[in-house]
């Protein structure tokens, strides 16, 4: 595939995990442990074709109303996950290429402090990495991501003509990165459900049918040759 065929800043939905696991009669548990192995093969699929930035949507705002095991599950999942991958003592373990750096997005105070921790972690022992950059949102909203940023505004007291769209931007929590070329989203449906909302004004969108568990890399590629015929106006 050609490189202009190639989106610098991919976002994932990986939708999905627990209508697999329910219709393979399996704890909602294990889709989450699927889905969150086919991201380490989606990133590692992406690198490979040479995107510059992955967004995968890992936990979203909306997501504390489920039930408490289930939360649970999920900071602990995420906790490992990045424990595993991605700090110093992992890389050094396995031999890992250092090349990925991690960055989490989203509110923060809501998490457990033993994970906050190990964020903080990855954030400082990946910063100098430049080859990929992994944006997890966890604990995160669209609107959330907005308020927050007009929040800074009002604090910082900024004069009123000097808030634009591009003061607004700088404040958001993925200030410092390109905004989004494809949005993908498994599991069915069409929609953003509140994620990277601003971000995303002339993204270009494909969905898929499957479930995140069952999209392949072939899928992937699909979505790439889509996103090469498309015609990018930005509005024009």
């Amino acid at each position: 595939m050609e490189n202009n065929a190639i989106p610098n800043h991919v976002v994932l939905f990986p939708d999905g995990n627990r209508r697999w696991a329910k219709e393979r009669g399996l704890d909602t548990m294990e889709g989450h442990r699927e889905g969150y192995r086919n991201l380490q093969r989606f990133t590692t699929w992406c690198r490979e074709r040479g995107v510059k930035g992955i967004t995968a949507f890992g936990f979203s705002t909306e997501n504390w109303n489920r039930p408490k095991r289930e939360v649970s599950y999920l900071m602990g999942l995420l906790e490992t996950a990045l424990r595993e991958n991605f700090t110093k003592e992992a890389m050094r373990k396995e031999g890992m290429e250092r090349d990925v750096r991690v960055r989490i997005i989203g509110d923060r105070e809501r998490l457990p402090n033993s994970l906050r921790e190990v964020i903080e972690e990855v954030e400082e022992y990946t910063k100098a990495f430049s080859k990929l950059f992994l944006n997890l949102a966890i604990s995160y909203g669209g609107k959330w991501d907005i308020t927050q940023a007009v929040r800074r505004l009002v604090a910082e007291k900024v004069p009123l003509e000097r808030i634009t769209q591009e003061a607004i931007e700088e404040r958001l929590s993925t200030a410092g990165l390109p905004l989004p070329d494809l949005i993908i989203r498994a599991g069915g449906e069409k929609r953003l459900s509140n994620f990277v909302i601003w971000q995303a004004a002339y993204a270009e969108l494909y969905f898929s049918p499957k479930y995140w568990p069952d999209f392949t890399e072939h899928d992937l590629d699909e979505a790439l040759k889509d996103f090469a015929q498309r015609q990018r106006r930005y509005g024009n």
